[in-house]
């Protein structure tokens, strides 16, 4: 009984204070109120899903906008929170509603339930209930994907959620394979078009093509290794084509997927030979050091730092290595097939994917980081800054470089001191 109360978009203040990097000061909920009262947990925990439950109401409303609107606030929801057993018990009506808005919703809509349905399945994990999920949602999303009549954007979002939910949750060979192939009748049509012309020229499809080669390439790290030297005979040498496209992204994620595809070459086998090799250490040279007048300069930057990695990769068997930084622990990436599975949850958990490395046991498993970390009450409260302090600190660096770029600026600053 009681009341009714309208339903407020989730913000940023529903998601825990958790979801703050390392560097911001890694804290616990309780520093929401950290110099007030104590928050009663229980009430903001039951405040959060009753504007939960309002938003899987709104989903099915008469108005686009309005399930729209409901199915981000989903999505900010759900990546920065751990929501397991409130999702677990509303997995049915939530896939029904992703159903829905999928099969009969226009571009924005359908987009944005795909990116709901990854983070459905990245809060359920991999098991039983998960494969029900994709189960229902698989053949509607590969529908969209090869529907020729449907925005290119929402084919480019279902291809990426196909992607992602069939990597957490198949155990299914024959159903990790059919998925593959599906992206492949996709991403291969560049290779078309190649053909026809002398060189790749971008087109409205081509952010399609990108989406499909970056989650078969997610799904590939996934695959059996005789089923892996088969995909790479079948592309390896088709792939190269690729880096010749007006599209940056388009050449980023080709260059990317070469280097993935000679590591997994290697790793089946150490004598591993490429005989075009002269040929596409040349292009990928000419890309890491691009000078082209005609290309924006945060192009040229972004390109060259890409393919000095992908080079190397090749060329020298070389890997960058990456450390992420997440509370109080640390991850290295140190390998190609770590580097595309995490940009790709980076991709989807945006700023919460910090958190969810912290607390969402698939995503350790996926990166074997082990159960997650428990820390009591009294290592939380040595780990954290207070906010009188961190605005002394602010404050104390703000008029530090003001009185550092006000000498610099001041033609004055050559003759000297007299004060």
């Amino acid at each position: 009984g009681g009341q009714s109360r309208s339903v407020q978009p989730f913000s940023d203040e529903d998601a825990s204070i958790e979801t703050m990097s390392h560097c911001s000061g890694f804290s616990d909920p309780a520093s929401f109120t950290e110099d007030g009262p104590e928050v009663d947990e229980e009430a903001t925990q039951e405040d959060l899903e009753y504007k939960l439950k309002g938003f899987i109401d709104l989903t099915l409303d008469k108005s686009a906008k309005a399930r729209q609107a409901a199915l981000e606030s989903l999505k900010s929801a759900f990546s920065s929170k751990i929501l397991y057993e409130f999702v677990m018990e509303r997995r049915m009506t939530l896939t029904d509603s992703i159903e829905r808005c999928i099969k009969k919703g226009k571009s924005e809509e359908q987009c944005a339930a795909a990116g709901l349905a990854c983070l459905l399945c990245v809060q359920m994990g991999s098991g039983i209930e998960s494969e029900e999920i994709f189960k229902t949602l698989g053949p509607v999303l590969k529908k969209i994907v090869c529907d020729g009549t449907a925005s290119i954007q929402a084919r480019q979002a279902c291809a990426t959620c196909l992607g992602i939910c069939c990597f957490i949750v198949t155990d299914d060979i024959t159903e990790l394979y059919s998925t593959m192939e599906c992206l492949e009748n996709i991403f291969t049509k560049a290779y078309q078009r190649d053909r026809d012309t002398n060189g790749v020229s971008s087109t409205h499809s081509t952010v399609l093509h990108i989406s499909a080669l970056l989650a078969w390439t997610l799904l590939l790290t996934i695959c059996p290794m005789n089923e892996v030297k088969k995909k790479i005979e079948m592309h390896l040498h088709k792939l190269p084509s690729l880096l010749s496209c007006d599209d940056l992204n388009m050449r980023i994620a080709a260059g990317e997927t070469l280097a993935l595809l000679f590591e997994l070459a290697r790793e089946t086998d150490a004598d591993f030979f490429y005989e075009d090799m002269e040929l596409l250490t040349e292009k990928l040279r000419a890309l890491a050091t691009d000078g082209n007048k005609h290309r924006a300069k945060v192009d040229k930057r972004k390109q060259r730092s890409v393919f000095r990695d992908v080079l190397r990769a090749v060329e020298e068997r070389d890997f960058p290595t990456e450390m992420v930084k997440f509370g109080p622990e640390r991850m290295y990436i140190d390998c190609w097939v770590k580097k595309q599975t995490y940009d790709t949850f980076k991709e989807l958990l945006g700023s919460g994917m910090q958190y969810h490395l912290q607390s969402n046991d698939f995503l350790r498993n996926v990166f074997e980081l082990g159960p997650p970390v428990m820390l009591d009450a009294a290592t939380l409260k040595t780990m954290k800054i207070s906010r009188f302090e961190r605005h002394l600190y602010n404050s104390a660096a703000f008029k530090a470089r003001t009185k550092a770029r006000s000498k610099c600026r001041d033609k004055r600053a050559d003759v000297g001191e007299f004060f």
